[in-house]
């Protein structure tokens, strides 16, 4: 019997059921995210001109990443600043980024970023190019194979910059004058448009070299432009081993040839040889596979 002092309180359910959803959904978008996005870790050697870096597991790694220099200066693994990511395929910020939707597509089997942004404060300096290889057994190489290395400013657009592509199982290579981001995609466009690209990105930085040494360069380009229009391929390989050439011979002299940390430089013959070097793949491309 209760006391008839004790007060009695009705007795109050609370519907957790609307809570609980609630946080299963947080949940699920906090995975969701993390696996969307996701750093892994990468490890970097530097021997002289050379830095290696194993990107994932260290018993099984996704990649191996190569960053080789014609001339650097305080190259070390903190002065290089690598950064790899796993991203979404399917993120429609970084499909802003591509080219074509349509026809540059992320391998769900590597969908990595590669990000290399030297810290000012690092002293990273170096002269001409560097050069990019990728090494993966996430992608199978096959003859002709239309895996490509894209680069691209933080936050701005993807171009292609490969130099080659080879067996084992893929190594994505391509030259620089500078850096940031990397990612190697499937290219299905039609080769002659990826030419026209090239070549109009060249005649672009040709525009801002000085007045005496614009018409040399912009000579050489109309030869790759009318030699490719005429089926010419190898004349038009030679025109662009000539733009490699005066770049070279030019570095130092009439053109800028130092990248910096800093961002006070402007590496004018590294912008030159790591365009054609890319172009003369494209053409040889052209050349060996048609369109």
């Amino acid at each position: 019997m209760a006391d008839p002092g004790q007060r009695r309180y009705p007795e109050t359910r609370v519907n957790t059921a609307p809570m609980l959803r609630w946080l299963l959904a947080a949940t699920l978008l906090l995975c969701a995210r993390t696996t969307l996005a996701a750093d892994l870790p990468v490890r970097v050697n530097v021997v002289g001109n050379v830095a290696t870096a194993q990107i994932g597991s260290p018993t099984n790694p996704l990649a191996e990443l190569t960053l080789s220099f014609d001339d650097a200066s305080n190259l070390t693994p903190a002065s290089l600043g690598i950064r790899a990511t796993l991203v979404d395929i399917n993120d429609p910020t970084l499909l802003s980024r591509l080219p074509d939707v349509r026809l540059t597509r992320l391998d769900s089997a590597l969908p990595l970023l590669v990000t290399v942004e030297p810290p000012s404060n690092g002293g990273l300096t170096f002269r001409r190019t560097g050069r990019y290889e990728l090494h993966t057994h996430a992608l199978a190489y096959s003859l002709g194979s239309n895996y490509r290395v894209f680069k691209a400013a933080i936050g701005g657009p993807f171009r292609d910059t490969t130099e080659e592509i080879a067996p084992g199982s893929v190594r994505a290579r391509s030259r620089y004058g500078g850096f940031s981001q990397f990612l190697v995609l499937a290219d299905l466009r039609a080769t002659a448009s990826v030419v026209a690209q090239k070549v109009a990105t060249l005649r672009a930085r040709v525009a801002t070299l000085p007045a005496s040494e614009q018409p040399a360069f912009s000579a050489l380009l109309d030869t790759v432009e009318s030699s490719v229009a005429s089926a010419d391929y190898d004349g038009a390989l030679a025109a662009v081993d000539l733009v490699s050439a005066r770049a070279q011979a030019r570095a130092g002299n009439g053109l800028l040839d130092e990248w910096r940390a800093t961002h006070d430089g402007d590496n004018q013959a590294g912008d030159l040889l790591a365009g054609a070097a890319t172009l003369k793949f494209s053409v040889a491309y052209l050349r060996d596979y048609g369109q």
